[in-house]
């Protein structure tokens, strides 16, 4: 059945996206053409929040193996994300978006801090809404934030951009080459088949809720807009069978 519909969605963006061809930090050509693709997109009159990780500057996970505690490393992670979220803000802005950033950990003097109304009012009102530092919990990833705030603010589709990956393949495309890519699966067939698109708890979420997902490469010009405007594009992850 699919989804029929798109009049609000959620993108998800890596943080490790931002950092284009850097090691490290941010690329500001790639936060230009995020950009324009988003101000291309909402022309097909669509609500667009966002969600941004922040994993070019900060990796709980490999803080904690160097002995950080996993709760202080999990909140440096969220400062990372308000970092990533502020320049996203910035470079939309200059595009001519009008854009508000709502942080999960109270930031007054950089952001709004999450009001689950204020975020819909903002968003009615033809607003970019940037949702920064994760769910403002540690041990939660940002795909759980962007699963969380999608079904808060009654999104009808959570949208994953991969970075260089064009939707769900039977195995890692870039290590197997021959991988086969689904067009459509079930949430149920990916936690079985433990194919790392998202983590467990942001795909259960999905699922309990019934939100559609598509993963897709946002790096392939005009995709955004084409997943928007109803085109099969990547793969479409919901809980219809065949």
């Amino acid at each position: 059945m699919g989804v029929q519909h798109i009049s609000r969605a959620v993108l998800k963006l890596s943080g490790e996206s931002l950092r284009g061809e850097e090691n490290q930090g941010l690329d500001w050509s790639v936060l230009d053409y995020l950009a324009k693709e988003i101000q291309i997109a909402i022309q097909h009159n669509v609500e667009i929040a966002l969600v941004v990780g922040g994993g070019n500057i900060w990796r709980g996970a490999e803080a904690e193996r160097e002995g950080m505690d996993r709760a202080t490393a999990d909140y440096a992670g969220m400062l990372a994300t308000v970092i990533n979220s502020m320049a996203m803000q910035d470079a939309l802005e200059r595009v001519g978006l009008d854009t508000r950033t709502q942080s999960a950990i109270e930031i007054k003097a950089v952001a709004e801090s999450y009001v689950r109304r204020r975020a819909i009012r903002h968003l009615e009102k033809g607003r970019i809404v940037i949702f920064a530092a994760g769910t403002g919990n540690p041990y939660m990833t940002t795909d759980t934030t962007a699963a969380l705030r999608s079904i808060e603010i009654g999104a009808d589709i959570l949208l994953m951009s991969k970075n260089k990956v064009d939707g769900v393949y039977d195995a890692d495309p870039i290590l197997k080459p021959d991988a086969t890519k689904f067009q459509e699966v079930q949430y149920i067939d990916l936690l079985n088949r433990r194919l790392e698109v998202m983590d467990s708890t942001a795909l259960s979420l999905c699922m309990e809720n019934q939100l559609p997902i598509r993963v897709f490469d946002i790096f392939t010009p005009g995709s955004l807009s084409r997943v928007l405007s109803g085109e099969k594009v990547g793969t479409l992850i919901t809980g219809d069978s065949e």
